[in-house]
């Protein structure tokens, strides 16, 4: 369960608005919520259960940055959840990454 996942070793909490990703000690991405919005990244999971530094929330998207400088997004599609359409330019070397509303 995400309760038992979330115990302990959580270093940040971010949120959009229908769900929630928490960014663990380990670079695991646990995430919540409304799957609509991202509560369910089941498309993403395998690229964030280790390596990430960062994550940031949109209105209704997360992306993460890994330590590689790869950029993963997932969420609403019109929210920035899908990044497909530039995905060779996020793929590394990103440093930094913000979200908005």
């Amino acid at each position: 369960a995400v309760a038992d996942r979330l115990a302990a070793g959580v270093s940040s909490i971010t949120g959009n608005v229908g769900a929630f990703a928490a960014l663990k000690d380990t670079g695991e991405v646990v995430t919540w919520g409304d799957a609509a919005y991202g509560g369910v990244c089941s498309a993403a999971a395998d690229r964030l259960a280790a390596g990430v530094s960062f994550i940031t929330g949109s209105g209704g998207a997360f992306a993460a940055l890994k330590d590689s400088g790869e950029v993963v997004t997932w969420g609403r599609a019109e929210c920035g959840g899908d990044c497909s359409a530039v995905a060779d330019r996020l793929a590394a070397g990103v440093s930094s990454i913000t979200g908005s509303a």
